[in-house]
Formats: C-alpha cells, structure tokens, sequence
C-alpha cells in the first residue's frame, strides 16, 4: 500500500506539473498577445490575428493567435491535453488507494457519520460525478453567460460542497474531496468542453466551412474558471498533510471560502499583471495575505492544542467508538501505543513544541488505536519510523507484541 501509494502520488506530481505550468504558460501568453500588425482585420476593424515574442533558452519565439483558426490546417499540431487527463486519472487512482482503500483510516469519522467502506466510496464517486453535472448545467444556463455571477455562484457551490463532505467524512476526507471535486471540474473542463470544440473547429475547417467561435468562448470561459481555481486546489490538496487544516470539521467550509479568495486574488493579480505592468493590482496580495492569516487564526482556535495556546475554553470531547470489522488492542498493546506514542497522538500532546497530533492520529484510546492498526504496522513494525528517532524508547520486544497484533485476521 505504501509503495503503490508513493508511485501513484509521484504520477500524479508529474502530470499535474506539467498540466499547471502549461496552463499558467497559455494563460500568460493570451494575456500577452497583441495585434499582429501583418495580419488582415475584420470588416468591423477587429484583428484577426494576435502576436507575442517570448526569449527562453537563448532562442527567440514568435507566438501567433488567430482570432478564430488559420485558413489552411497546419499538417502538424499539438494538443494539450493528456497532461490534464493524466492528473485526473493519477489523482483518482491515488483517491481509491488511500482513502477508498484505507476508509478506516482517512475517510470514515464515526463521530461524524458511520459509514461502510463500501458507502463511503460510493458517496465519494457520486459526490464528484454529481458534482460535475451541476457545475456543467450551472456554466450552460442563462446564469452562465454573466462571468460575475457565475463566478459568485460557482464558489458559493464549492464553499457548500466543502460543508456537504465534512457532514458526512472525517476533517482529512472532507478537504480531499473538495480538491478533488474542483479538480474534476477542471479536468471535465478540457475533456468535454474545449477539445470537443477544439475538434468541432477544425472539422469546420476540413469541410471548408467558417467555424462558429462560440466554441472558442465556450473554451476561454472554462480556461479561465481552472485558471482561478488552480492554487485553491493545490492548497486542498497539500491540507491532508497538515491537520491542522481539518482538526475541526466545523469550520473547514470558513477555511476552503478564505483559501478560495486567496488564492483567486494572486491567480488574478498575475493575469493583469501579464497583460499590462503598469495595471498590476498590487491590493491583491494584501488582501490574499488577509485572508490566509485569517485562514491560520480560523484553523488554530478550532483545534484541541490551539485553542489551549489561544486560552480559549476546550472543545467537548466526543467518545470514541469501535468501528465493526475491526481487531481491537489487547490490553498491552493498548499500554504499550499509549506510552510509547500518545504523549504526540493525543488531542492536546505533552510533548514540548506539539500543538496538534501529527497527521491528525490519536492513539490514546483504544478505539482509535484499532483504526489505526495497519499505519502502526507500517511506522513501527515495518520500518521503525516510528517513535521517531525512537524517542520515547520502544524496545523491540514491544515491536514484536505490535508485530503479532497487527498479522491478527480481522
């Protein structure tokens, strides 16, 4: 699980790298363009064709643009597109590894809801396709033809996604869900948006018609929304290394909404900013800057450690529950996690500079130490990772006691 988990996640890094950079690449380039002064103009004076220079590597680079396509197809033409298809697919195989796979671990809170490995997927699965069809018909209506609005609405609908998934998952779960549904959006945007178009366009040209260029506004207005929503969604997706971010569920809709202005703004501070210099909005970073330190305020009052830091009044304790189909520790094994690793994996930790449990695992009861049978098998039985630097000084005697717990059958 862990090797899989890894070359799966070093996949979807590369493809993701490559979709990002050539998108933030194109998006710098149109905004850069201008008339070309060569090229013929429409009968109302507008320019057919657009130009760019660019320098890189030593080499100069003239980009062109047409307004709608060249009058004669090119016998050679890149397509952009199987770096978004494989971020997608990368990404939606590591979801089913870690978090389908693993549901006890990451994805099921039965304080929050008990669910079924089997259920939890299925809403998951649902939750994106779902979610991709109410975007497309939200982008098709009449609400769409208003870039303003629809923008409005679009993250009013992200912000209540968010609130949806932490009803039902854990913290952890619900921030993964919400990146993952913008990023279908953004995947779904290339794949059934603009290279149908892009297809429907050059057949137009192959039959030797004019093709219609509300195919190339179609696809401008869905290459704009992944522009905005990139760094929101790479933000989500790094959260579920920090859990700070979903220490409370109930806040984490406050998060996604301020990560979502944030970084929109800097999306939008560098589009204008390629466009023209002198148009830089530079109010953007303050107001980005506000709402990322918001953001960590939100987060550090909704956690156990941080809230102790801040002198706030605790948060109730909620017992925890034994989930069905697992192996519960023996009275050992239980004295034996709880000595050698709560004093971290704890909601407010003892250990000096700790103000949350690392990755967001308690090991202080035992219910919660059986969720996390198959992680303890893999930190200190397989590789000693941890405690780590073996800090609190487990021996190997107890890593054998650990050892012979987590081979039990379920």
């Amino acid at each position: 699980m862990e090797w899989g988990s890894q070359l799966l996640r070093w996949l979807h890094v590369i493809a993701a790298i490559a979709w990002i950079g050539s998108s933030f690449f194109f998006i710098h380039l149109d905004a850069s363009l201008r008339a070309a002064p060569d090229a013929p103009k429409t009968e109302s004076g507008q320019p057919t064709q657009f130009l760019a220079w660019q320098v890189h590597g030593g080499g100069f680079y003239a980009m062109r643009k047409y307004l709608v396509a060249p009058e004669v197809l090119p016998k050679e033409l890149t397509w952009h597109k199987w770096q978004a298809y494989w971020t997608w697919i990368s990404g939606f195989f590591l979801l089913v590894w870690v978090y389908y796979a693993q549901s006890e671990l990451y994805l099921i809170d039965p304080a929050v809801m008990a669910l079924s490995p089997v259920a939890a997927g299925a809403i998951g699965i649902a939750a994106l396709a779902g979610g991709w069809l109410f975007y497309d018909l939200l982008c098709k209506s009449p609400l769409g033809k208003d870039d303003v609005v629809l923008g409005l609405l679009g993250f009013g609908y992200v912000v209540a996604a968010s609130w949806a998934f932490a009803s039902v998952f854990s913290g952890r779960g619900a921030l993964i869900h919400t990146g993952a549904l913008m990023a279908t959006i953004m995947s779904a945007n290339v794949f059934f948006v603009i290279m149908p178009g892009q297809r429907k366009t050059i057949a137009a040209m192959v039959a030797g018609e004019v093709p219609d260029p509300k195919y190339g506004k179609q696809a401008k207005q869905r290459s704009l929304h992944n522009n905005y929503i990139t760094l929101p969604v790479l933000f989500l997706m790094l959260a579920n290394h920090y859990p700070v971010t979903y220490a409370n569920s109930a806040v984490i809709p406050a998060l996604v909404a301020l990560i979502i202005v944030a970084g929109a703004l800097i999306r939008h501070f560098y589009n204008v900013r390629h466009a023209d210099h002198a148009k830089s909005p530079w109010w953007t970073w303050a107001v980005a800057a506000l709402a990322l330190w918001l953001a960590f305020w939100v987060a550090m009052a909704s956690s156990p450690g941080g809230r102790e830091r801040l002198g706030l009044k605790p948060l109730d304790s909620v017992k925890p529950v034994m989930l069905a189909g697992l192996v519960p520790p023996s009275p050992e094994v239980a004295n034996i996690v709880t000595g050698r690793c709560a004093m971290c994996h704890a909601p407010e930790p003892s250990w000096p500079g700790l103000q949350i449990a690392p990755k967001g695992v308690f090991l202080h009861e035992p219910e919660l130490i059986a969720r996390q049978r198959r992680a303890i098998g893999v930190q200190a039985v397989l590789t000693h990772a941890m405690p780590p630097n073996n800090l609190s000084g487990m021996t190997a005697d107890e890593r054998s006691v650990l050892a012979a717990w987590v081979a039990q059958k379920r």
